[in-house]
């Protein structure tokens, strides 16, 4: 995927993302998101953080003992922003290809597709991923070392997408078969691998 279509699918689904948050009731901002102790609101505050300066997060890096998780935690915990602030936000980074300092250029859009994901299954909302997108972003992922690590963290599998052209692992590795943004959660430590489907039973003569 070359650099334009990236920035567009990462511009598109900031500006849906928006719109899907312009539709959340109060108690929906405060349930709790798949990232373990992040309400749905934080999770939203941090995806527009991406476009913070490095002076914008000196103070939380102080505070967190530049600790990069307690980081970027403390930033969204310290973060006033209303609702309708955070969308505005989100909208107003189209058209923007800035991104944080030592990132590569596909991990905005491997923040914005994993973090939907983070707001909407908690609330019960399916959101499909862009099956080329997601494809890019798990290929991404698999060979990360940091925060993910899937090819240390799930060893013998072989993955292969239902609905992409996407496959990886080791031949000898057990199969799994899964929609691609079945793979995406899997290897960003939000849904677990599937156990193996038992063979059928053959029938008795």
């Amino acid at each position: 995927m070359d650099s334009d279509t990236i920035w567009r699918n990462i511009d598109e689904q900031r500006g849906q993302l928006a719109d899907l948050l312009d539709t959340l009731e109060p108690q929906q901002w405060a349930t709790p998101s798949l990232c373990a102790g992040w309400t749905v609101r934080e999770v939203a505050i941090h995806i527009t953080q991406s476009h913070a300066s490095l002076g914008e997060m000196l103070p939380s890096a102080i505070k967190s003992g530049f600790r990069f998780d307690a980081m970027v935690r403390r930033a969204a915990l310290d973060d006033p922003a209303e609702p309708a602030a955070i969308t505005a936000r989100l909208r107003a980074m189209a058209g923007s290809r800035k991104r944080p300092p030592m990132t590569k250029e596909v991990d905005p859009l491997l923040d914005i597709l994993i973090h939907t994901q983070d707001i909407c299954i908690p609330l019960g909302i399916d959101r499909p991923m862009p099956a080329d997108a997601a494809a890019v972003v798990a290929n991404r992922l698999w060979h990360m070392k940091f925060p993910f690590a899937p090819q240390r963290d799930l060893p013998g599998y072989r993955f292969v997408a239902t609905d992409a052209d996407f496959t990886v692992g080791p031949e000898w590795g057990a199969r799994r078969e899964a929609p691609i943004r079945d793979l995406v959660l899997m290897f960003a430590r939000r849904r677990d691998v599937p156990d193996a489907e038992p063979e059928p039973e053959a029938d008795a003569d």
